[in-house]
């Protein structure tokens, strides 16, 4: 059966929602379930590499050089 579960918060960035979205998917990954994470984000079309990081913090630069959200960071060490 599936299930679902989603990680919702205010719209101010370093809450924290990424970190507790990654770390329930590693917990739940250690007791054998197999997890799928997607993240919904409204700037997807947007640089995050522009986006001043004291407003919205760091971005993250994947192998293939593309910047992103730093939560996907967190999902790709996790």
């Amino acid at each position: 059966m599936v299930k679902y579960i989603f990680v919702t918060g205010g719209v101010t960035s370093s809450l924290g929602k990424g970190i507790i979205a990654a770390s329930l998917a590693k917990l739940m990954q250690a007791r054998g379930l197999n997890v799928t994470i997607q993240k919904f984000d409204p700037y997807i079309n947007v640089d995050p590499g522009t986006l001043n990081p004291y407003e919205h913090g760091e971005c993250y630069v994947t192998d293939d050089g593309a910047e992103t959200d730093l939560d996907l960071g967190h999902y790709e060490r996790f």
